[in-house]
């Protein structure tokens, strides 16, 4: 049995006044139904209960709606808490490659949510941890790049029970999810986002090494300089040299609330949608 909606909090894109609309007019339509709504500071909705993201732990959600772009959508998913099911609306972003629907949709897709008619869809995420210590999770990607522009490092990369040595900038390790964020925009495939796989892909490598799709496994990156680690384009880490940065898959699979089933909805939102012979 579907459970009932009775409690959802809103997170907007920043400094969006079109985000914030589409959250008024999101926040009226769950209102009238009797649904408690939160509104993610900085974000305050008349009617709401404005909340910290640190203090989303202690609600009990059953929704989270992200409305903005990706980047928003990548944002909440690092903030709200495990398992918590999100529902994305594009609204203010571009592409909006994560989100269910748009703006224009609002009120057919919130009454479909209030009456049941939605399931769950499972991404997985991953993690990196440097001596221990563990970054957000990720789920589009996380790259590890140097930071001086005038040293090209030798990375290796353990992963299988294999070792790979490379001179190169950096290096993408991407979840299927993300296979249309950084790691397709330097050549790499759009994967189902069901698949249970990961994409490697070098960054200008000096012996142009091939990217590579393995199964979700470990995998240990070190460089011979100093490191950024950069999750899904929005959180910065600075890492010492030689240090094994160590990623893996995270405990928790991010989980999308869907209305309609589609097959590679990605390539719609990446502008392939007809296809002429």
């Amino acid at each position: 049995m579907v459970p009932n909606i009775r409690r959802a909090a809103i997170i907007t894109k920043m400094d969006s006044s079109e985000a914030n609309a589409a959250a008024n007019r999101v926040a009226g339509l769950l209102s009238k139904s009797k649904v408690k709504v939160y509104s993610v500071l900085p974000l305050e909705i008349d009617g709401a209960v404005p909340v910290s993201q640190e203090k989303l732990e202690d609600i009990e959600l059953d929704i989270v709606l992200a409305i903005g772009g990706d980047g928003t959508t990548l944002r909440a998913f690092r903030t709200i808490p495990n398992k918590i099911p999100l529902f994305s609306i594009n609204s203010g972003g571009h592409r909006g490659i994560l989100s269910e629907v748009g703006a224009d949709s609002i009120d057919e897709a919130i009454h479909a949510i209030l009456a049941g008619k939605y399931f769950y869809d499972s991404r997985i995420r991953i993690k990196t941890s440097v001596n221990g210590k563990a970054f957000p999770p990720a789920l589009n990607d996380i790259l590890i790049t140097r930071v001086s522009l005038t040293r090209t490092p030798l990375v290796s990369i353990k992963l299988m029970g294999d070792e790979i040595k490379q001179r190169m900038d950096g290096i993408v390790v991407s979840t299927p999810t993300g296979s249309t964020g950084h790691s397709f925009s330097i050549g790499g495939p759009v994967l189902h986002e069901g698949m249970n796989c990961l994409i490697l892909s070098p960054i200008a490598s000096v012996n142009r090494m091939p990217q590579l799709v393995i199964p979700v496994e470990d995998i240990v990156v070190q460089s011979t300089y100093e490191s950024h680690v950069i999750i899904d384009g929005q959180e910065t880490f600075r890492v010492d040299a030689d240090k094994p940065i160590k990623i893996s898959r995270f405990s928790d699979d991010a989980t999308f609330l869907r209305l309609q089933k589609k097959g590679m909805r990605q390539l719609a939102k990446l502008g392939f949608s007809k296809f002429e012979f």
